[in-house]
C-alpha cells in the first residue's frame, strides 16, 4: 500500500514525497480513510507509529477547499515541544498547499502569537493554558473550527491540563470533526473521550506494549552507585543518541553535569529551563551536537528523535504506561532500540508491573568490570542541594521607637503625626 492509496490532492502529495515518506504506518492506513470521511476518530498509539501525519494530511486534505484566513483545524497538545513538531509537520507536508499554521504556547512572548493570529491562520497548534489565555483576550476566534485534535490525551492529564481541556471544549462549535489521541486509556481520559465523541471510530496500534524492535534489560544497582554504573555502561556502547530519563529535574541536571565532565557531550532538558534554553537543548540534540539528553518525563514530551538507540531509565518510572512512554522512543521506524533500566530493592511492584505489561521476564544484567561493593557515602554528596545562602540580618530598629507588643496599635492623637 502506498501513500496515492489515499488520492490525496497533487500539492499534498508532493509534500509526502519531499518528506521522504514511502509507505503508509499501521496507524495512517486505519486512520487516514476515516478522517476524510468527516469521521470521528478514538486513537490508541504510542509515541512514534506516525500519527502526527495520520491527523495532518486529512487535515490538509480538507483545508484544499473552502475558505481561507481564519482558524479551521485547532491540535492541542501538551508541550511546547511536541506544539512545535506538529506545526513542523503542517509545514513539511503543506509546503506547496499554501495552508498557514502557527504554534502556540507559553513561556514566550504573547504579541507575536497575536500578531500571526492577526493575519489570518487555518491551524493552530496550542498548548491548554496559552490557548485560553487568547480565549479569554479575545485574541483568538474558533467560532468557525471545523476539526479539533486533542493529541496525547493521557499526557494532558497527567501534567493536570483536563479542567483547562474542558474549559476550552466550552468556547468551540459543537458540530465539528474530533480525533482523540492517546497512548492509554485511563478512567478520566475514557470519560472524557465519551463525552465529546460521535459515533467514533477507533484505531488501535500497539496500545499496551512497546515497538517488538526494543530489547529490555534490567540493571539491578544501589542507589548510590547509580551514576558510576551508567558512566561505565556509556563506555561499552556503541551509541547514535542516548536518551536518559531522571525522576527529579535536579537530578536531571547533575547527571548531565556528570557525564559532561566525564567527556561526553550531554544536555538537561528539564521544566526550570527557559523556552530558549530548552530549544537550544532540542534542537542540539536533533542535530547530535549533544550524544546524550538527560530529561524528566514531562520536559521529555515532543522529543522526536529518529536515531536514538539507547533509552536508559536511571530512575524507575513510576507506572508501567510512563514506561511504555520512554521506551516508545527508541526502536523506531523498523529499527534496532535498547532500552536499559537501572533497578533498587525499592522497584520490586514496579518491574513486575512492566513485566506484566510486556507479557515476558525481563533479563538482569550486571557489568563485571564494575565494583558493586562500594559503601554508600555518609552524605549524599552527588545529589545534595547547594546550601542556602544566610540572608543579611535586618536592620536592627531604636528601642524607643519599637512597640512594646507588636500586635499594639499605636495611637495617632491630635496632635502632630509621629
Amino acid at each position: 500500500m502506498s501513500f496515492e492509496t489515499f488520492n490525496l490532492h497533487p500539492r499534498i502529495a508532493a509534500g509526502i514525497q519531499t518528506a521522504g515518506y514511502t509507505t503508509p504506518t499501521p496507524i495512517q492506513k486505519q486512520a487516514i480513510p476515516p478522517i476524510l470521511q468527516g469521521k470521528d476518530i478514538l486513537g490508541l498509539a504510542q509515541t512514534g507509529t506516525g500519527k502526527t501525519a495520520a491527523f495532518v494530511l486529512p487535515i490538509l486534505q480538507r483545508l484544499m477547499q473552502g475558505p481561507r484566513g481564519h482558524v479551521r483545524a485547532l491540535v492541542v497538545a501538551p508541550t511546547r515541544e511536541l506544539a512545535d513538531q506538529i506545526n513542523d509537520s503542517f509545514g513539511q507536508l503543506g509546503q506547496q498547499t499554501k495552508t498557514r499554521s502557527t504554534a502556540v504556547y507559553g513561556g514566550v512572548g504573547v504579541n507575536p502569537q497575536i500578531q500571526r493570529l492577526k493575519q489570518g491562520v487555518e491551524v493552530v497548534v496550542a498548548c491548554p493554558g496559552r490557548l485560553l489565555d487568547h480565549i479569554n483576550q479575545k485574541t483568538i476566534d474558533l467560532s468557525r473550527l471545523e476539526v479539533l485534535v486533542l493529541d496525547e490525551a493521557d499526557r494532558m492529564c497527567d501534567m493536570g491540563f483536563l479542567p483547562d481541556i474542558r474549559k476550552l471544549l466550552k468556547h468551540l462549535p459543537t458540530q465539528r470533526q474530533t480525533l482523540f489521541f492517546s497512548a492509554t486509556m485511563p478512567d478520566d481520559i475514557r470519560r472524557l473521550s465519551h463525552d465529546i465523541l460521535k459515533n467514533p471510530v477507533t484505531v488501535q496500534i500497539g496500545l499496551t506494549k512497546p515497538a517488538v524492535t526494543v530489547s529490555h534489560a534490567l540493571y539491578p544497582v544501589p542507589q548510590h552507585l547509580k551514576t558510576g554504573l551508567l558512566l561505565t555502561l556509556l563506555r561499552h556502547m556503541d551509541t547514535e543518541s542516548v536518551l536518559i530519563f531522571t525522576r527529579t529535574k535536579h537530578r536531571a541536571r547533575r547527571v548531565a553535569e556528570q557525564i559532561n565532565r566525564a567527556g561526553y557531550k550531554a544536555a538537561a532538558l528539564q521544566g526550570n529551563m527557559s523556552q530558549n534554553r530548552r530549544q537550544e537543548a532540542m534542537d542540539g540534540f536533533r542535530s547530535g551536537q549533544y550524544k546524550i539528553m538527560v530529561a524528566t518525563d514531562i520536559a521529555a514530551r515532543g522529543i522526536d528523535v529518529s536515531q536514538i538507540s539507547h533509552v536508559i531509565n536511571y530512575d524507575m518510572p513510576d507506572t508501567a504506561d510512563a514506561y511504555t512512554h520512554r521506551i516508545g522512543r527508541t526502536g523506531r521506524a523498523a529499527k534496532t532500540g535498547d532500552a536499559f533500566t537501572f533497578v533498587t530493592s525499592e522497584d520490586t511492584d514496579m518491574i513486575r508491573a512492566i513485566e506484566r505489561v510486556l507479557g515476558e521476564k525481563l533479563e538482569r544484567r550486571t557489568l563485571p568490570e564494575f565494583d558493586y561493593s562500594t559503601p554508600a557515602p555518609t552524605k549524599d554528596t552527588e545529589f545534595a542541594r547547594p546550601p542556602r545562602q544566610p540572608r543579611s540580618p535586618r536592620p536592627a530598629q531604636p528601642t524607643g521607637n519599637r512597640p512594646a507588643n507588636r500586635r499594639q496599635k499605636v495611637k495617632v492623637g491630635s496632635g502632630a503625626r509621629p
